[in-house]
């Protein structure tokens, strides 16, 4: 399918080949309205034009940096509007960015506890595991 260059329409194969986004997450982001259904051609392919390319690399790029659907309508939102602040932005980045610190120390500490586990197993040929065991305590130790 073709989509825009310089102005030409472009369908959903060529955009998907583009952005690095398949198919199927096109139509997603079309389906959840992210991304705004295109007009259709005689055929009925979907043609893509240069704005919708480039707000399907904004999804795409905010996903990657582990943005939340929410987050990226809530910026999507923002742009439409042309209402935003570099402000309103960036309290945005840094509430995802906070998040995103919290993860982290959470997987350092997950970090930490399978490490401590997995010490206390020598690997032998008994059916006796600590690693096991640890599994089926009610709290951990």
């Amino acid at each position: 399918m073709q989509a825009v260059l310089g102005g030409k329409t472009m369908l959903i194969g060529t955009i998907s080949e583009r952005t690095g986004c398949h198919i199927e997450t096109i139509r997603y982001y079309e389906r959840i309205k992210l991304l705004p259904k295109p007009p259709r051609s005689g055929g009925g392919h979907r043609l893509y034009d240069r704005e919708q390319v480039k707000r399907l690399v904004f999804i795409r790029r905010s996903r990657e940096l582990g943005f939340s659907l929410d987050e990226i309508r809530t910026l999507l939102r923002l742009v439409d509007e042309k209402r935003y602040t570099c402000q309103e932005v960036k309290t945005i980045m840094e509430k995802h960015l906070e998040e995103v610190r919290n993860k982290i120390s959470d997987l350092k500490k997950l970090q930490r506890i399978l490490g401590t586990i997995s010490s206390q197993c020598e690997g032998g040929v008994v059916p006796d595991c600590p690693i096991i065991d640890s599994l089926f305590q009610e709290k951990p130790q």
